[in-house]
């Protein structure tokens, strides 16, 4: 199934999205305030560069015998200048400053979403979709704001105080300029909403090409395997075409606006030549004036045209602001309350000394479950669950099994029903507290980049070195990894790529029993290892399970004959439960599958065996 993204339409300013990406710009004022300053500054530095240019004509040029104060004149003006390169600076400074805390506060902020994130957000959300939002729509919203946005207070600043001064000196030629503001207002609405338009579809191409990124890269084994690099290669290509038609088309939309506002300027300028130009010929005004209003066309029209690409690059930062806005406003399904989180605190920030023994006791009361409406996994599983006791859950793909202990971990919650452990709904208790008491062994193993003391250690850092290879000696690892060129200090590369998938597994199952869980969960856990290390494992499980309870996961029926409960399902149902001998004696499903399991698993030893002989 195709993962969707969610899909924006507003064709103006989304007052929402910006509102709530201004209030966490403000957390930054301190350096915003002073780049504002600096930019008014610089403004009314702009503004008044032209008087001095109006002074210097009229005084030291038309009036050529008049040279009087020409010295106290240069040093002012070599101090406007020296002013305004210092403010250039302190505007760059500044500005960069923002950019960066804005960029890192943004990105820690959606981080932090997505560690309070249920398991359910990921399940539907592409992860190229999550990477883009968190990686090029920060850094394009952090870009616009601290830079696009400051130019912004600039050019407000610069053309009131030019229309100020121009409507002191000569209303007319005033009134030549200003004319022209309300018609490229209505020429850059109509050109920024169809910027906004296109920039919104290539920014969601670019989240379809990052999507394509990661999927190639954690599955370049498949793709090799089934030979599918061709296929996979003209998929990205119509990915990136996408991209480029979409990036192209809101390029020439803006190569079309930024002309436009030039040709405008050029009209304008024209207009005062012929009416300033008649005036000083008439002796109404100096020369100098008309240069002035030159001037201030020339600067009245710049900060226009910086308003103007700032607003298209504002249009294309609101695809990304969103987006991120999107993220980060998120609803989290499962939350505790906030009687819990006062006592227990958050996963942030967590209250462990609050934090009662688990004892293991699970009671499933009457819970039904559905991932889709209409779809339902579960309906009315009831199931208890001693303390120390091992569990084996059973049947067909789609049971329950896995959303059984979705539930249990509170990946998920119930839609009917309760879950109790050690006689209280869980609910009662904060997911933090839940989560530290559970260990959980993956069929496929998820190692951190880092070595593998490190992996070993990972749900519990403070652990020592002894009980890192204490651990690893109990499930059989020690050899292994005292093989490898720096032992526990070997790196195990990205996901673990540098070992093997059985020595990952046996990492990720040593790690969940350091963390001392009272639950623990395997998921397949012996899939990966072969037969010689799964013995070894099953000895290993037995002794370090006795006094934990354990739900395993397994296909593999010969695995778990010595559970003390083996529960078979069938779509969401419990259809036979008991021990391993009782089941057998039923004669009923499990009787059927064991049999199979193990018809299959006599005629593989048969026949490695035979060939064993054969060489």
């Amino acid at each position: 199934m195709e993962m969707k993204e969610q899909e924006f339409k507003s064709d103006v300013f989304d007052a929402h999205t910006w509102k709530y990406v201004f209030q966490l710009l403000w957390k930054h004022k301190k350096h915003l305030v002073f780049l504002i300053l600096f930019n008014i500054a610089l403004a009314i530095s702009d503004v008044i560069m032209p008087m001095l240019n109006r002074h210097a004509i009229n005084t030291y040029v038309d009036d050529a015998h008049s040279a009087a104060g020409l010295g106290n004149f240069i040093a002012i003006y070599a101090a406007m200048i020296i002013l305004q390169c210092l403010l250039v600076y302190l505007f760059f400074r500044f500005a960069a400053r923002v950019e960066s805390d804005y960029g890192k506060q943004l990105r820690l902020l959606c981080f932090e979403k997505l560690q309070n994130q249920t398991f359910s957000y990921f399940d539907k959300t592409a992860n190229g979709w999550l990477m883009a939002r968190i990686t090029s729509d920060t850094a394009r919203l952090a870009e616009t704001l601290a830079w696009a946005f400051v130019d912004v207070v600039w050019g407000i600043f610069v053309m009131i105080g030019i229309s100020i001064v121009m409507l002191i000196v000569n209303w007319q030629m005033a009134l030549a300029v200003l004319i022209m503001v309300p018609l490229l207002w209505l020429i850059s609405l109509y050109f920024q909403r169809r910027i906004l338009k296109a920039q919104r579809l290539s920014r969601k191409a670019n989240s379809k090409i990052t999507a394509a990124f990661a999927e190639g890269i954690n599955g370049a084994q498949t793709t090799k395997t089934l030979a599918i690099e061709e296929q996979n290669f003209r998929e990205f290509q119509t990915k990136t075409a996408d991209m480029k038609r979409y990036s192209m088309s809101a390029l020439r939309i803006n190569a079309i606006f930024q002309p436009v506002v030039y040709l405008c300027s050029a009209l304008v300028i024209a207009m005062l030549l012929y009416i300033g130009g008649q005036q000083v010929l008439l002796h109404t005004i100096q020369f100098g004036t008309l240069a002035m209003f030159i001037n201030y066309a020339q600067l009245f029209f710049d900060p226009l045209k910086q308003i103007a690409r700032v607003l298209a690059e504002i249009q294309m930062a609101q695809a990304s602001a969103e987006r991120v806005v999107a993220l980060l406003e998120e609803p989290i399904a499962i939350q505790d309350k906030e009687s819990v989180r006062k006592i227990y605190g958050t996963l942030l920030d967590e209250h462990k000394e609050a934090y009662e023994p688990l004892l293991g006791d699970v009671a499933f009361h009457h819970v039904s479950f559905a991932y889709l409406p209409n779809e339902p996994i579960l309906k009315d599983f009831n199931l208890e669950v001693k303390q120390g006791q091992m569990v084996a859950l059973v049947g067909e793909t789609g049971s329950g099994k896995s959303t059984i202990v979705n539930l249990l971990c509170r990946f998920y919650e119930p839609k009917e029903g309760y879950i109790a452990i050690d006689g209280h709904d869980y609910r009662d208790r904060s997911v933090g507290w839940l989560h530290s008491h559970i260990g959980y062994v993956l069929q496929t193993p998820n190692l951190f980049s880092g070595t593998i003391a490190d992996n070993i250690r990972y749900g519990r850092p403070e652990a020592s070195d002894a009980e890192v290879i204490a651990v690893a000696k109990q499930i059989h690892a020690h050899e292994f990894i005292m093989k490898m060129e720096k032992g526990y200090e070997s790196q195990v590369g990205e996901g673990g790529d540098l070992l093997s998938t059985g020595q990952k597994q046996l990492i990720s199952f040593a790690r969940a029993i350091l963390a001392n869980p009272s639950i623990v969960i395997l998921d397949e856990a012996t899939s990966s290892i072969d037969t010689e290390s799964e013995k070894a494992i099953q000895h290993a499980i037995t002794k370090l399970l006795e006094k934990r309870t354990s739900f395993v996961v397994a296909h593999r029926l010969s695995t778990i004959v010595h559970a003390d409960i083996i529960v078979v399902l069938s779509h969401g149902r419990i259809i036979e439960q008991g021990t391993h001998a009782e089941l057998m004696a039923l004669r009923g499903h499990y009787h059927k599958l064991y049999t199979v399991q193990y018809q299959e698993e006599k005629e593989r030893v048969l026949l490695h065996r035979e060939d064993g002989l054969a060489t």
